[in-house]
């Protein structure tokens, strides 16, 4: 019992930190927006991100991704950081912060179609598509799909909002598993530490974004300070740090575990947004939260219906 409970305070602390961090994204992308633009919001955080790995690699001497994994990092880092963050600082125009949040936690399902789609040998099996449909439905639930009436004063669906979103989380799903093949799974001939994944990944958003915001501007109002603090939190804390901590979390438990924290983001991002943006909550959204979270985690496999010792 002593070992164990060693065993958790190795990692929890930083666990919970990441699930903080990465659940105030939400709100920190909001107050941005008050400032940049959406896709200034996304080159900003790529860039103190960018900044604050470079560092922590030169810290730990982890060394930047070798030549053979730049193709691959293009397109992780299209799927992973530049379309998504882009989409999800644009989605943030039209939604509130917490149903941004919620969406976010459907990542691991779109991840598992993904994976299913890629991977031919990965089989469907029920326990998968039953977890998959329930959290669908959890998406269904937290749009509000009864409600077609025009979005106007919270009221109805924002489809171009709801579609930004999806498309993010998208991206995000076939990002995962591309990453696995090509940079860091069992059968790559070196497979790149996360650090170094991570670093690469920001340095090839900046060149993706930064020619779009060269274009469309980075700001549309006078700049003041909450929104560019709100930037270098959300750059150096939920692009830089926050996976520093989550590789620790890797080390210390194991990556199914840190792959959870995604569970507990929409929870925190809920909590903020009610209470520091005032944010409407309706009941649909965290009732379809938890349906989503459900069917994700029945998905991975997290929740298996226990088989009575002899």
């Amino acid at each position: 019992m002593l070992t164990q409970t060693k065993s958790l305070r190795s990692w929890l602390p930083s666990y919970l930190l990441v699930a903080l961090i990465w659940g105030f994204s939400f709100y920190l992308m909001m107050v941005g927006l008050e400032v940049f633009t959406p896709v200034g919001v996304a080159f900003t955080r790529i860039a103190f991100g960018a900044a604050t790995l470079i560092v922590l690699s030169l810290i730990t001497k982890t060394p930047l991704p070798p030549k053979w994994a730049w193709k691959y990092l293009f397109i992780v880092s299209f799927l992973w950081v530049s379309i998504p963050w882009m989409l999800f600082a644009f989605a943030e125009t039209r939604v509130s912060s917490a149903l941004a949040g919620i969406f976010n936690g459907a990542t691991p399902l779109m991840t598992l179609v993904a994976i299913l789609l890629v991977f031919p040998e990965e089989r469907p099996t029920r326990q998968r598509i039953f977890g998959l449909l329930l959290g669908f439905i959890g998406i269904l639930v937290v749009v509000g799909i009864w409600d077609t009436g025009a979005a106007e004063n919270g009221a109805g669906i924002d489809f171009l909002g709801v579609g930004a979103m999806i498309l993010a989380i998208s991206c995000y799903g076939f990002a995962f598993p591309y990453a696995r093949r090509y940079l860091t799974g069992p059968t790559v001939r070196e497979p790149l530490a996360p650090i170094s994944l991570a670093t690469g990944m920001l340095l090839f958003g900046l060149l993706v974004t930064g020619p779009i915001v060269a274009f469309t501007g980075i700001t549309n109002a006078a700049m003041t300070a909450g929104p560019l603090l709100a930037m270098v939190a959300l750059g150096v804390l939920g692009s830089g740090f926050a996976y520093a901590l989550n590789f620790k979390v890797v080390l210390a438990a194991d990556a199914t575990t840190a792959s959870t924290v995604t569970y507990i983001t929409p929870l925190v991002a809920v909590i903020v947004g009610a209470i520091l943006l005032n944010e409407h909550i309706t009941w649909n959204q965290p009732v379809g939260g938890l349906l989503v979270i459900i069917g994700a985690a029945t998905a991975q496999g997290l929740l298996r219906r226990r088989t009575p010792s002899l």
